[in-house]
């Protein structure tokens, strides 16, 4: 195909796409005043929750499915270029330090790699070939979980990185802000939030991003919550590195036990420093090496454990 077909091909690809039109009421934005365009953004920001609403059977099925998977020992892995790739990798980064999770557990996949988390590498997102190679590189199994992001649903980086997760016996989820897109056709699950005209035409790190941030902070936070690595509506893997989470480490612990802060300081130091093992040990009253036995032997969560000591 000539360079000028293929381009115009792609001209009328974007053009059906909702998140690249021309927002209808927004046309003359270089000419409102900084007050007029800061409610217009906030206007079309607050859409964002209600488009995920609707959403929200497809999300609960995509978390369901993920969870039964990582239970079985799968991984959680996100794929994407530029703005979605790096609110991928940005959750996956959380995991660890926030449910005390092995880094390898949720993964974030950027076309371009490491460079383009901090620089644009727009021509990675065409990279086709390159999506394959990362997906494979990662050895995947069919208890892995594979979530494509792209606000267009149509990035050849991430279908191709798809495709190769769907090869491998992996459940995908599609995750697009266009309705009956090529990511959503290509995977398992479609996760279709439809969004309409960005504030800004075509700059999908706006109201695109937002939905991604905020549907991402479900996935994982709930497939964390269904693997018991919360107790009640607290973090109880987190891992305390420095000042302000060990004392969130004791305030923790005395939340959940109604324990003063001695008591809860103790627990800590006898579990050395596991939130979990202290939690146990107050509201069971026993030693270290006994709440940790009964974690061992429910896998970790903690009200299982409760009700069996």
């Amino acid at each position: 195909m000539k360079p000028s077909d293929q381009a115009a091909e792609l001209r009328t690809e974007l053009g059906a796409l909702s998140t690249e039109q021309s927002h209808p009421e927004l046309t003359d934005l270089d000419g409102m005043g900084t007050l007029d365009l800061v409610q217009a953004m906030n206007r079309e920001d607050q859409k964002v929750p209600a488009a995920i609403a609707v959403a929200l059977p497809r999300i609960t099925a995509a978390i369901d499915e993920i969870a039964a998977r990582m239970a079985q020992g799968g991984r959680l892995v996100y794929v994407g270029a530029g703005t979605p790739g790096r609110i991928g990798v940005l959750d996956a980064s959380e995991c660890p330090p926030t449910f005390g999770t092995d880094p390898g557990l949720v993964r974030g996949l950027l076309a371009g790699g490491e460079p383009a988390l901090r620089n644009a590498v727009e021509n990675a997102e065409d990279d086709a070939e390159a999506g394959r190679a990362d997906l494979a590189a990662l050895g995947l199994q069919p208890t892995d979980s594979v979530v494509g992001i792209s606000a267009s649903g149509r990035t050849p980086y991430v279908l191709a990185a798809i495709a190769q997760a769907a090869e491998a016996g992996a459940f995908t989820v599609g995750f697009a802000c266009n309705p009956d897109s090529p990511l959503g056709a290509a995977a398992e699950l479609a996760l279709e939030v439809e969004l309409g005209p960005e504030f800004l035409a075509g700059s999908t790190r706006l109201k695109a991003g937002t939905a991604q941030k905020l549907v991402l902070n479900m996935i994982s936070t709930i497939v964390m919550v269904r693997l018991g690595k919360t107790y009640r509506n607290l973090m109880v893997d987190f891992q305390a590195s420095n000042a302000k989470l060990r004392a969130r480490s004791e305030r923790t612990v005395m939340l959940a036990t109604d324990a003063p802060a001695e008591t809860a300081q103790a627990a800590l130091q006898a579990a050395q420093g596991s939130v979990k093992t202290a939690i146990l040990m107050v509201l069971a009253g026993v030693d270290a090496a006994q709440a940790d036995g009964l974690l061992s032997r429910h896998h970790g969560r903690l009200q299982a454990a409760l009700l069996d000591s």
